[in-house]
């Protein structure tokens, strides 16, 4: 499975948020990058994990929302990861088709 990244298109990709809130919201602003993409198959990484926890609770929900509007779309799962890169941590959060 081929993943489309869609991060390092933002300066903030790379940030570590104050708060849960502002993390929250630069998640929840990536939507409209991971829809634009396909939806399936597209991940996003970071150094955040308050980021990629709102991402892991977060896309089972616009995938429902997404569903309700077009049933012809397929069922996901939330896949996660962590990965050393140049001594950063990031934290990888990924949509795949979900397997039946």
């Amino acid at each position: 499975m081929s993943i489309k990244w869609i991060h390092g298109r933002y300066k903030e990709d790379s940030r570590v948020f104050d708060s849960k809130w502002e993390a929250e919201e630069w998640a929840d602003s990536l939507y409209p990058d991971i829809v634009g993409e396909g939806f399936v198959n597209v991940g996003y990484a970071t150094p955040d994990k308050k980021v990629a926890d709102f991402l892991m609770r977060q896309i089972p929900r616009w995938a429902e929302y997404l569903r309700t509007h077009n049933p012809s779309m397929p069922a996901v799962t939330v896949g996660t990861s962590t990965e050393m890169v140049d001594g950063l941590l990031l934290y990888k959060v990924w949509i795949a088709p979900e397997m039946n």
